[in-house]
């Protein structure tokens, strides 16, 4: 029954459950044994001298004889019935926690192989086993997701590389090939591409920074009204040159003995800085962007609303996404790197808050909420 080498490390759960209870039983035995053999005789001795046996009276060695032999063949038998019950039960147990132990190291042995697909049913071993089964699915199928995630990034960020590159690369063939000049045009393009690859690799570093939280925050007392001012008048040449209206409305602030918002200024006006970029995108001329904020118990909740295309409820689970992309898709186009909203929400988490996005459906504009606690 052993399973490995000699040492008893290596043994099989079914042999070390045996030899316990082999050991279990001999102590017992022998405790028997011992007050069966070694205290029982001297006290049923005085029992008969007690009952008027005179000492040498010859019925009292043949009941002494009777004793003994009545007592060994009982401890025999009871050591039979031991030992047979306790293989029973030791059989009955082993079966039971060696078939869903061994379900789950065939499970965890194929998941550490890259077989995200497996998946433990209820293996009927006890409320243990079951919560073990169900934190092993719940891995692989957070394994699968990843791992759907990680090929996915990688053929966006192939997409992402490619148009840049293809520009960049025609155009220096095209230099080459004396097919056209160096000029204006031809340096804004290539400047412009070069620029779009280096914010690519810059915003792919700061959402990894973020999803691992290692981002670098520098928190202080945050003048809510003064921000939102302030990202306000950083978008406004972007929004007049659409067409589309941005309005500020500061809503409730803390007062001077309220909590204040504790966070890093500058990752919150990147965050807003990149949800009003998202939802300029999707406005059409004609439309408006509002930038609100409101104070609840003990949170700040900055909103920004739009009125432009929507969001598809399909959609909306998928927006934060790195490179997401559907027929309303908010996370890109050929001017950002698509994962604006992944790096807002990264940022947002990182401050202890959330971000989420809301939607009538297509056509309908959307809303999205960051909500920071207040210290």
């Amino acid at each position: 029954m052993r399973v490995g080498g000699g040492r008893p490390g290596s043994w099989s759960l079914a042999a070390r459950l045996m030899i316990a209870q082999g050991l279990v039983l001999v102590a017992g035995i022998l405790t028997a044994a011992l007050v069966a053999l070694v205290v029982g005789p001297p006290l049923f001795h005085e029992h008969l001298l007690q009952s008027g046996q005179g000492a040498d009276a010859s019925e009292l060695a043949h009941i002494e004889r009777a004793y003994a032999s009545a007592t060994t063949l009982t401890l025999l038998a009871a050591l039979a019935i031991a030992a047979a019950s306790a293989v029973a039960v030791t059989w009955y147990l082993t079966s039971r926690l060696t078939s869903p132990l061994t379900a789950l190291a065939d499970a965890a042995s194929r998941l550490s192989q890259g077989d995200y697909d497996v998946r433990v049913q209820p293996l009927g071993g006890g409320p243990e086993f079951d919560v073990l089964a169900a934190s092993l699915n719940d891995a692989a199928h957070r394994l699968q997701t990843t791992e759907v995630t990680r090929r996915r990034l990688l053929a966006d960020l192939a997409h992402e590389l490619r148009t840049p590159l293809a520009t960049t690369t025609a155009f220096l063939d095209a230099l080459d090939d004396h097919v056209t000049a160096w000029d204006a045009d031809t340096s804004r393009v290539l400047h412009a591409n070069i620029a779009r690859l280096s914010r690519l690799a810059d915003d792919v570093a700061l959402v990894s920074r973020a999803e691992e939280h290692r981002l670098d925050l520098h928190p202080d007392l945050v003048d809510v009204p003064d921000l939102l001012r302030a990202v306000a008048a950083s978008g406004a040449p972007r929004f007049a040159e659409r067409g589309v209206t941005l309005a500020v409305e500061p809503g409730r602030m803390p007062g001077r003995r309220s909590p204040g918002l504790v966070a890093d200024r500058e990752r919150l006006e990147q965050v807003l800085g990149n949800l009003l970029t998202n939802a300029l995108r999707h406005t059409p001329r004609g439309g408006s962007v509002t930038l609100a904020a409101h104070q609840d118990a003990d949170t700040l909740r900055l909103v920004v609303t739009d009125t432009g295309e929507g969001i598809a409820p399909d959609q909306l689970p998928h927006i934060f996404e790195r490179f997401y992309r559907g027929d309303a898709a908010r996370s890109g186009d050929t001017q950002g790197s698509g994962i604006g909203l992944t790096i807002a929400r990264g940022i947002v988490t990182a401050h202890g808050g959330t971000l989420t996005a809301f939607s009538a459906g297509a056509g309908r504009g959307a809303t999205f909420e960051v909500t920071l606690p207040l210290r």
